[in-house]
């Protein structure tokens, strides 16, 4: 798979997000990173129409109508949560998106019909707004 397709399947990725429990500064904030983790990948051990539906769900508000396909792949996310920390000075488009925003690295796997096409490691956003973890970063043109 050539690289700007996993940066496009990593931007997917990150457009998507919640799971509920507020955030802390604490072990809290991990506990609920980790359960967001745990429910993409559990959607996408289920296939690609489980892992849109997790997507669509889980995308910040504000970018809700911006989406993309996953063409029939699937993604998994395995965040080294010692990374995870608040990154205030994140923005979309010059704009901070309403919540408090997080960054943890991430090892990205992707699949088609469960073989790995393939592996990137970078860094994912995730926004704590009303007691749910939100995703997003929008699709690339």
């Amino acid at each position: 798979m050539a690289p700007p397709l996993l940066v496009l399947l990593l931007c997917c990725l990150l457009s998507d997000s919640p799971t509920l429990a507020p955030p802390s500064p604490d072990s809290g904030a991990v506990r609920s990173v980790t359960a967001y983790f745990r429910t993409n990948n559990t959607a996408a051990r289920r296939g690609p129409d489980a892992q849109r539906t997790f997507l669509r769900r889980t995308q910040h508000p504000e970018y809700r109508d911006q989406r993309c396909s996953l063409d029939g792949m699937t993604v998994t996310a395995e965040p080294a949560l010692g990374t995870l920390r608040p990154d205030e000075e994140f923005t979309v488009a010059g704009r901070h998106p309403a919540g408090r925003v997080w960054v943890v690295g991430v090892e990205i796997t992707v699949r088609r019909e469960g073989v790995v096409v393939g592996r990137q490691l970078g860094s994912q956003h995730l926004v704590a707004l009303d007691g749910r973890w939100y995703g997003f970063a929008p699709c690339p043109g």
